[in-house]
């Protein structure tokens, strides 16, 4: 008797526990009922399937397939596919959803049911060295034929205006490169605090540069009405340090571009440079460094220098609309006159070594300086023996020192007497006297070179008390004085 009764409430229990289960489980029931549903459903309707490939027959970006990358990554239904990856957002607390490879999420719209797969298939085989390394990826959309007509166009347009919408409220300027093999972009956000702000430089060459930047911004029906591409290239030129990098990021902030930056060395065929270059889009910046290096490696490798030509002025140019293109050198010297012409480089831009005026700019920026009592003894310093710092190795003294600005500027003097004492030391005399004010900064060239500027030497990096042991030994060996109304302070 007691054994039935045992019986009996283990099956009560067993029963009641079923349907506690279904009780609690009833979404998630009701969803894979539902999705049955729609699969059997599915077998009774045609469909038509749609194919947006990430590049194009030319291997340029499909513009749609970034759209719609957006637009799918934004879906909630996302959070319901089988495989899903996860990644951190702009804060820690950010988590980023994205579609894995081959997965399938659904939309609806306007009442039809749509079905979005992110395909990616096997390395294409072709003759070109790039295209044999690049992966097949796109999306394909599969949507009933009855609905096609109806939905596909109004479905495409909210694609469009919600992508735009994440764009501008995640719209993030990115630093791309291109040295994996595959000849493929990558990017990265481009995190570089510089502005067109903080950037040492001339106030007048400065303004130059900003009215030609908004000029350039307004002319898009100017430069398509006179038939020229809508393009502005610039040449950086002057000695290591000068800021020649960060000008180029506060640059692509100031203009809310892209930076494209291309390592030529790791490009092995003229196809791969072509390649490469249709892959970059609108709003950006072309970053090509050592542009004189670039120049020698050109006669000792197979990608002629006529191709970048090409982008520069050529039949090429015309893929290149809304971009800005910047070449870095050390000199401009060594590169022919007629690579630099005007249409291939419109605004030549001279980065000299500080002036007074940058040091100013530095200050201000690295001490919170506008003004000191050892400012004047700067200047005649730099009158006396002409810029002998760079930038970098200015505002470098300049951090060192930032807890004691008077110090950081003793040292920023110690460190140009004991720089031109090297100069003069190795057969050039750079420390001789020049009127205050004619010491040459930076300059732009519309259209046209520009002349550099006079400065250079070498610098030192070396703490205060290196520089004033390498001074005085120099001081010693060579007899030669330099700069006789300055003494090195501490």
């Amino acid at each position: 008797m007691e054994f039935h009764k045992l019986i009996l409430s283990l099956i009560i229990l067993l029963i009641t526990s079923l349907i506690v289960r279904l009780f609690l489980n009833r979404k998630i029931r009701t969803a894979k009922l539902i999705r049955w549903w729609r699969l059997i459903s599915d077998k009774f309707h045609d469909h038509q399937h749609l194919k947006i490939p990430e590049f194009n027959d030319n291997l340029q970006e499909n513009y749609l397939f970034r759209r719609v990358f957006l637009y799918i990554n934004s879906l909630e239904s996302l959070e319901d596919s089988d495989f899903t990856n996860l990644f951190s957002g702009s804060s820690p607390n950010d988590v980023v959803l994205r579609l894995n490879d081959n997965q399938t999420v659904e939309d609806t719209f306007l009442g039809a049911r749509l079905r979005w797969r992110f395909c990616v298939e096997d390395e294409i085989e072709s003759s070109s060295s790039l295209n044999s390394r690049l992966k097949s990826r796109f999306f394909e959309l599969r949507i009933r034929k009855r609905d096609k007509r109806r939905v596909l166009r109004p479905y495409l347009s909210h694609i469009h205006a919600v992508s735009d919408e994440i764009e501008l409220n995640n719209r993030q300027t990115r630093l791309f490169t291109c040295g994996g093999g595959d000849g493929r972009w990558r990017s990265v956000p481009l995190t570089h605090p510089a502005t067109m702000e903080t950037i040492a430089m001339d106030a007048e060459v400065k303004n130059r540069i900003n009215l030609d930047i908004e000029t350039f911004l307004k002319s898009k029906q100017y430069y398509h009405r006179v038939g020229r591409v809508w393009r502005r290239s610039y040449l950086l030129y002057g000695p290591s340090g000068t800021g020649k990098s960060s000008f180029v990021a506060a640059l692509a902030k100031s203009l809310n571009y892209d930076v494209y930056s291309l390592d030529y060395t790791k490009l092995s065929e003229k196809s791969d440079l072509k390649s490469v270059m249709l892959q970059t889009t609108p709003k950006s910046v072309i970053l090509i460094e050592d542009f004189d290096k670039y120049i020698t490696y050109t006669s000792t490798s197979s990608t002629p220098l006529t191709t970048i030509l090409n982008f520069m002025d050529g039949i090429l140019n015309s893929c290149c609309d809304e971009r800005v293109m910047v070449f870095t050198t050390t000199t401009k010297d060594d590169i022919d006159p007629a690579i630099l012409r005007p249409g291939r480089v419109d605004v030549h831009i001279h980065f000299p070594n500080c002036d007074y005026n940058n040091f100013k700019t530095l200050a201000n920026n690295y001490l919170g300086l506008k003004d000191h009592k050892l400012f004047p003894q700067v200047e005649e310093t730099m009158s006396f023996c002409g810029p002998t710092l760079s930038p970098a190795e200015m505002s470098e003294l300049m951090m060192v020192n930032r807890s004691s600005p008077t110090r950081a500027i003793k040292s920023v003097i110690s460190a140009m007497q004991a720089s031109s004492a090297l100069v003069v030391v190795g057969g050039n005399d750079s420390c001789r006297a020049t009127p205050k004010n004619t010491v040459k900064t930076g300059r732009v060239t519309v259209d046209g070179p520009g002349e550099p500027g006079d400065g250079g030497g070498v610098g030192l990096k070396e703490g205060v008390k290196e520089i004033k042991k390498l001074y005085g030994l120099l001081r010693r060996k060579s007899s030669v004085r330099v700069c006789d109304s300055f003494e090195l302070s501490t």
